[in-house]
């Protein structure tokens, strides 16, 4: 135990500490915001959710970046199991845990209910950039662009049925449009995609639900709630308090909608982009995407950095998943982008989003640390007639 505990440490101070600084200042932030936005009801439990788990998090970062990627890529089938096997555990432990959707699990004994498709982002990245390394050589290939497109339906699929959340499934699109053009597979198999999806709109459209279709229409026709009373309802006082901060906002614990228990709609986690806004003004909603683009920033140059192509993949993998996260976030609140219940990286209350956030950056530390292969050899065979 003594020499694995070694290992992990002597890993974790080769990994990327730029990285991890950036995080923890975010997070910090992000527990700062959630103290203030759940003042009026209480901090104290949900403060503590989020050290706790953010402790729990740099852990999970330091053994995740402490495993070569040689052997994530040798146990995909085994990932794409578990994958599969906890979403099923929506079907007797699912709950909608006030969200609307059926998108958590409420596990008997477990202190907190946690969402397993957050889980499953992490292992779906690995997977993504395992099939992707064993077809490099092809990549716009038919056999690899539907391998790799399989994995992305299983899981889409899945998650859409058992759980109704088209927010978290989404990111499983996004995560496989961003690994897919950085891996190299032909543009020719997205604008085939396009098309698709266009030419089946009157088939998933109407396998929407009323309220996913109308939170989608919004944002194009201004006709549908225009006193904003049903629809847009939500998005008109996240807007409201976005922009009640002026420039440098109202103060910390001081904000009109923020500290009115149901003035803004789900002020710490959805939009608590909204409440910074309100508080902090626009200096404060700057500095805040300025740290997500940096932590962005940083997973796309250690994967430039890596000359190994499922290491690359990897971090690009990692910098889809987050940058569909903010912009969809951040949209929300501007009326960009439909309300589809997805959390602000680091700083949106949620301890099995915390969790996972360091984990999948701990993948990225872990690139960084073994930037080229260190192992491969033991894989490669020689040839029998070099043997004799």
């Amino acid at each position: 135990m003594r020499r694995y505990v070694r290992h992990i440490w002597n890993s974790f101070r080769k990994g990327d500490m730029v990285l991890l600084l950036l995080c923890l200042v975010l997070t910090a932030f992000g527990v700062l915001i959630i103290a203030s936005t759940r003042n009026a009801v209480g901090y104290g439990r949900y403060v503590t959710i989020q050290l706790v788990a953010a402790l729990l998090g740099i852990l999970v970062y330091a053994i995740v970046s402490s495993v070569d990627v040689e052997f994530f890529s040798e146990h995909r089938l085994a990932f794409t199991i578990f994958n599969v096997c906890l979403l099923l555990l929506l079907i007797p432990f699912g709950t909608d845990n006030g969200s609307g959707n059926r998108s958590w699990l409420a596990i008997p004994l477990m202190p907190v209910d946690i969402q397993p498709a957050e889980i499953c982002k992490i292992f779906y990245i690995l997977v993504c950039a395992s099939v992707m390394s064993s077809h490099q050589n092809k990549p716009s290939s038919p056999k690899a662009v539907f391998h790799l497109l399989g994995h992305m339906l299983l899981l889409l699929g899945l998650n859409m049925v058992l759980s109704k959340d088209l927010g978290v499934s989404l990111i499983f699109v996004f995560v496989f449009i961003g690994m897919a053009m950085s891996g190299g597979v032909n543009v020719l198999w997205f604008l085939g995609g396009i098309g698709l999806v266009v030419a089946s709109f009157p088939i998933w459209w109407n396998m929407l639900g009323e309220y996913q279709q109308n939170r989608i229409m919004i944002l194009f026709d201004s006709s549908i709630d225009p006193s904003g009373i049903k629809e847009r309802f939500h998005i008109v006082r996240a807007l409201k308090s976005l922009t009640g901060g002026g420039l440098t906002g109202q103060g910390v614990f001081e904000g009109t909608r923020t500290q009115t228990e149901g003035a803004l709609f789900a002020q710490h986690t959805d939009f608590i982009f909204a409440a910074i806004g309100e508080e902090l003004g626009f200096v404060g909603c700057m500095l805040v995407l300025l740290m997500l683009v940096a932590i962005i920033a940083r997973c796309i140059w250690v994967g430039t950095r890596s000359t190994d192509y499922m290491r690359k993949l990897i971090c690009f993998g990692a910098a889809s998943a987050l940058i569909f996260q903010v912009c969809i976030n951040v949209g929300m609140c501007l009326e960009f982008a439909p309300v589809i219940g997805l959390t602000l990286p680091f700083v949106s209350y949620g301890g099995s989003s915390i969790v996972t956030l360091y984990a999948m950056l701990g993948l990225v530390s872990g690139v960084y640390a073994r930037p080229h292969p260190t192992s491969r050899e033991r894989y490669i065979r020689p040839p029998k007639r070099y043997l004799q």
